[in-house]
């Protein structure tokens, strides 16, 4: 069986393929975006005509949050028009899609878990366009799985735990904001979770959220890394209104698992175990 990944360079594209020789049963064939760019027709139909995938995971996304506010075009033409792109050039070939989505589709004004049956209310342009092209699939392509997750981080690319890690090393006191709640996401327990929806075999089509198990702010998720890597800093709490940001983030994101584990009988791991891996991995590097 046949796996293409697109935006195989980002953060889950690079986990995907660090995992990739553990599963000898499928053919894995990576794509960057510039290899196989979601916006061209053209050149997707002649990717999946010389690879003709039976499964198809698009790791490639606009997500730059603030950015998306004053690059609104780039954003939807990435997000809706490529995902639109991806659902009719699967339908095509008969390949199953395997979609990343986010907590940005909600507004936050929950103060209990997401599910897949909540009705979506982003307030930015990345958060509204990540649920267009959801829409788009949902039209378009009866063989697909849409997987929210949340505060993706890795070894790879750039994100918060390489963010936070870096300013330690440049200053003795941060502030980081602890009035947004959500739950961390290991990118490589993500792209386990993808590979075990395919390798399981169920049909069972539709929207799911994926994150590690847990819940914790900003500040709290900052204040793991350091205690894990064993850095002293002056860490302070801040409100989000203290750091305004271009783009409304959601208060509250926290997303309901149970779906995603009875259906695929999956094990999620705790967003601090999960942490602590990664950053054994990342400090060997």
């Amino acid at each position: 069986m046949v796996v293409l990944v697109t935006g195989a360079s980002g953060q889950l594209g690079q986990a995907l393929k660090a995992q990739a020789n553990r599963y000898d049963n499928l053919t894995f064939v990576f794509k960057t975006s510039a290899e196989a760019d979601i916006t061209d027709r053209q050149q997707l139909e002649q990717v999946f005509n010389e690879v003709k995938p039976g499964f198809c995971i698009n790791a490639a996304a606009y997500t730059a949050v603030d950015k998306a506010e004053s690059e609104t075009e780039r954003a939807y033409a990435i997000n809706v028009t490529g995902a639109k792109n991806l659902a009719e050039v699967c339908l095509q070939f008969n390949t199953t899609l395997l979609h990343i989505s986010t907590d940005f589709v909600f507004d936050g004004n929950k103060d209990t878990p997401y599910t897949e049956d909540d009705a979506t209310n982003p307030q930015g342009v990345y958060g509204k366009t990540k649920r267009e092209g959801e829409q788009e699939i949902e039209k378009i392509l009866p063989q697909h799985y849409i997987i929210r997750t949340s505060w993706l981080y890795s070894e790879y690319g750039n994100n918060f735990m390489k963010t936070m890690l870096r300013l330690a090393a440049e200053c003795d006191k941060l502030g980081v904001v602890n009035d947004q709640t959500g739950t961390p996401t290991n990118a490589n327990d993500l792209a386990e979770a993808l590979l075990q929806i395919i390798t399981r075999g169920k049909k069972a089509y539709g929207i799911y959220h994926y994150s590690n198990e847990g819940v914790a702010t900003w500040y709290e998720f900052a204040g793991e890394i350091f205690r894990i890597n064993n850095v002293l800093i002056d860490l302070q709490p801040i409100p989000a209104s203290a750091y305004p940001t271009p783009a409304k983030r959601p208060v509250y994101s926290v997303m309901g698992k149970s779906k995603i584990k009875e259906v695929f009988g999956l094990s999620i791991k705790g967003w601090q175990e999960s942490l602590a891996a990664v950053l054994k991995s990342y400090n060997e590097l």
